[in-house]
């Protein structure tokens, strides 16, 4: 059958809303009609004080504070609150709904929401504040009262907006969770006892009493402006400590990428340390910053050797004594290329101890067991592994299983028994291409090492050619 129109999800979901808003609007009029047949309006208490309280409850929701593109949170509800303890649900109910009065030039729907939201909010906090308080003025029961008509308000506001939220698709639901959760937890104690006692000073001392409300009301909206501002701090911490560490990364490859350029075998080789080094420091239960510290570190751990001689780092055999004692000074020549550099001293004193040793016998500094850093421990172990597995000029790759036993036979003497465990818990599960450093993530990652090299050696040609012209 040929269809003549179609539906948009953006039409269905316009079309939910209306429906919703319709259903609140009903529940709403027959919560403040019922009121208004059981409970009426309050007597026995001036109009005045109730119009003080619906002018501060829309001057609190004209200062509400925006934590998302969805969610704002004000101190509304502490007015809302003092006037379902002592007027009534009615009033209350009537409070809820003159907040969202200043907001009437918003979407209209929207604005249809918020006020049955606010209505039946306040007309069930005031049923609720009922409950004990009709049976004495005691304090107690007062403060009794104002807890139950505060769990029933925050109740409420959450399920109604979070239903809101949904309806309208706008994926903000747990955000709103999660910005109302420490907020409640936080202040809704506090300020539902304050709340609690000034309605019991205005029922049994004096109506003036009511003055003091602006304390409360005031420390509430500073709470919310603090707690705004720490999240906002935190989120930029967050994000200036991802470009932090994407900056190092990308100093960390540019200098592995200039090494390459004198040693083919370095960045192939950095790759793979690095990523089994990583793995090293998940596998032993370390930290996420930890984990990307030990492949930051890997990447970098022979950036020294950019101070050593090209012939020196190609030699096809074996080194003589005097040259062996050269190509030792890589780690504290890295560490001083390091050191020099912001936000790396951490990363320059592991580097400069990844070829310690357990026993003693390692160097720069023949650190001793526990006195070499965790992550210098890691590095050596897969620095060790990667080279006996990796093609030099001067001798072929040992297969896997003959590294994996020397490493096994090194351990308290060269390597620390923990590290070398969990390696080979690594390697045992892993496939031959993992064992190898050839499988395709060990190659991109060289491959982008490389590809800085080119990208920066690019750069500095249009720049001579910019200057030239």
């Amino acid at each position: 059958m040929r269809r003549f129109f179609k539906v948009s999800d953006q039409d269905s979901r316009a079309f939910a809303v209306r429906v919703y808003a319709c259903v609140l609007v009903l529940v709403s009029g027959i919560l403040v009609g019922g009121l208004v047949l059981t409970t009426g309006f309050p007597t026995e208490h001036s109009p005045w004080p109730l119009l003080a309280f619906g002018l501060l409850a829309i001057m609190a929701e004209r200062q509400s504070v925006r934590f998302t593109e969805n969610i704002e949170l004000s101190v509304a509800f502490l007015p809302l609150l003092f006037v379902a303890v002592v007027f009534g649900p009615l009033p209350a109910a009537l409070i809820g709904a003159v907040t969202v009065l200043p907001d009437f030039g918003r979407p209209y729907t929207r604005w249809v929401i918020w006020t049955a939201n606010r209505t039946i909010i306040g007309g069930m906090a005031g049923l609720a504040a009922l409950l004990p308080h009709d049976a004495a003025s005691s304090v107690g029961l007062i403060l009794a009262a104002t807890f139950l008509a505060a769990i029933v308000d925050f109740a409420l506001d959450l399920i109604l907006n979070t239903l809101t939220l949904v309806i309208r698709g706008t994926g903000a639901a747990r955000d709103l969770a999660r910005n109302l959760g420490p907020v409640a937890l936080a202040g809704i104690p506090l300020y539902t006892s304050l709340v609690g006692l000034l309605a019991y000073s205005y029922v049994e001392v004096s109506p003036w009493s009511a003055a003091l409300f602006f304390i409360p009301a005031y420390a509430a909206q500073r709470l919310f402006v603090m707690y705004r501002e720490q999240r906002e701090t935190l989120r930029d911490l967050g994000a200036a400590n991802d470009r932090l560490e994407r900056a190092n990364l990308s100093f960390a490859t540019a200098l592995v990428a200039t090494l390459d350029a004198r040693d083919r075998y370095t960045a192939g080789h950095s790759a793979s340390v690095a990523i089994y080094s990583r793995d090293i420091a998940a596998r032993l239960g370390l930290s996420d910053r930890e984990q990307q510290l030990a492949h930051l570190c890997g990447l970098v751990h022979d950036i020294g050797k950019i101070g050593l001689p090209a012939g020196l780092l190609e030699k096809p055999g074996a080194l003589t004594l005097e040259e062996r004692r050269q190509m030792e000074e890589h780690p504290s020549i890295g560490e001083g290329i390091l050191t020099n550099v912001d936000d790396y001293a951490e990363i320059a004193r592991i580097v400069k101890h990844h070829h310690e040793r357990v026993d003693g016998l390692g160097y720069p500094d023949q650190l001793v067991g526990s006195e070499i850093p965790l992550l210098s421990r890691i590095i050596a172990v897969a620095d060790a592994y990667d080279a006996m597995t990796s093609d030099r000029p001067y001798r072929d790759a040992m297969p896997s299983r003959v590294a994996r036993l020397r490493l096994a036979q090194a351990v308290e003497n060269q390597f620390d028994t923990t590290v070398v465990a969990s390696f080979e818990a690594i390697l045992a599960g892993a496939d031959e291409t993992y064992r190898a450093g050839s499988r395709r993530d060990f190659r991109s990652e060289a491959d982008d090492l490389r590809g800085d090299l080119q990208i920066a050696v690019s750069a500095a040609v249009s720049a001579a050619v910019s200057a030239g012209s």
